[in-house]
């Protein structure tokens, strides 16, 4: 069972991540792209650069986007040998994350791409939902590590099979966010206590963490990101692309990814995605 990692990327969920797995005794140490306040990282030991990274049974990935995916691997590559595991857990493109498990394979280097969901929060205490792609010994071997994060561990198929299904979780969170958005609006604009009607509705069919976590948020009007708008943005181009590509139309996903990037456009990328409540208040008629 590998015991070292190195997470690279020590963002919003790359920083408890790594707190989860040294608690859980792991040998961990971190990598980032950039130089983060010595506060920010506290009680994480951090590498000095990628060959030294490189030297841990597994690399974790948490970064933003399939382009800093790419950008990282392409730097580490050169000083992995087998049986190194990348363990990709950022949001990306399932086909790069194809192309990726292929050639490194060929190395005898393994892979898995194991997206999360539930944001800082789950992170902190062991609770993320992790959807894995991968070989079967691949996803194994990365098991002990994704039991420490997650709750809930699903091998949902092979290479890129958990980066569709995050694209496809992501349309859920992002609808959802809407229709709470505009059910605690309306609420509001008839008088109504928000915080009461999420009591109302809490056990029923209409309830939903998005309606107890996100819609305490927009009731406080607190944007304070647990996902930022536009890293959901991007998640969502993704899936337009995904339905794109298999013929799908998905009307509402066209338009809650609209609403985001009117979010994104208004200066908005770095509030917290429940932050489409806003746009419904900026929208509103006087």
């Amino acid at each position: 069972m590998a015991r070292s990692v190195c997470v690279l990327g020590l963002g919003l969920m790359g920083r408890p991540m790594a707190r989860r797995l040294i608690a859980k005794g792991f040998d961990v140490r971190g990598w980032n792209r950039s130089r983060l306040p010595e506060d920010l990282v506290a009680g994480i030991p951090l590498c000095q650069d990628l060959q030294g990274a490189a030297a841990a049974e597994v690399s974790l990935f948490m970064l933003e986007d399939s382009s800093a995916t790419d950008a990282v691997l392409d730097r580490l590559e050169p000083y992995l040998r087998p049986p190194h595991l990348v363990l990709d857990m950022g949001s990306s493109d399932p086909a790069r994350s194809r192309v990726h498990a292929a050639r490194l394979a060929a190395r005898g280097i393994g892979w898995v791409d194991a997206p999360v969901s539930g944001g800082p929060e789950s992170a902190s205490d062991g609770t993320l939902a992790v959807m894995a792609g991968g070989t079967e010994a691949d996803v194994n071997r990365a098991r002990p590590l994704l039991e420490a994060v997650g709750g809930d561990i699903a091998h949902v198929g092979p290479p890129g099979a958990g980066h569709t299904i995050k694209v496809i979780n992501q349309i859920i969170v992002g609808l959802a966010i809407e229709a709470v958005a505009e059910a605690l609006t309306l609420a509001e604009k008839c008088g109504l206590d928000p915080c009461a009607v999420q009591q109302a509705l809490r056990g029923g069919f209409a309830d939903s963490r998005v309606l107890q976590i996100h819609g305490t948020r927009m009731v406080n009007r607190a944007y304070t990101p647990g996902g930022k708008a536009r890293t959901h943005l991007k998640d969502l181009r993704l899936a337009l692309s995904l339905a794109s590509s298999v013929g799908a139309r998905l009307p509402h996903l066209e338009s809650v990814a609209a609403r985001f990037q009117t979010l994104v456009d208004q200066g908005g990328g770095d509030l917290d995605h429940s932050a489409l409540h806003r746009l419904l208040w900026q929208e509103a008629p006087e």
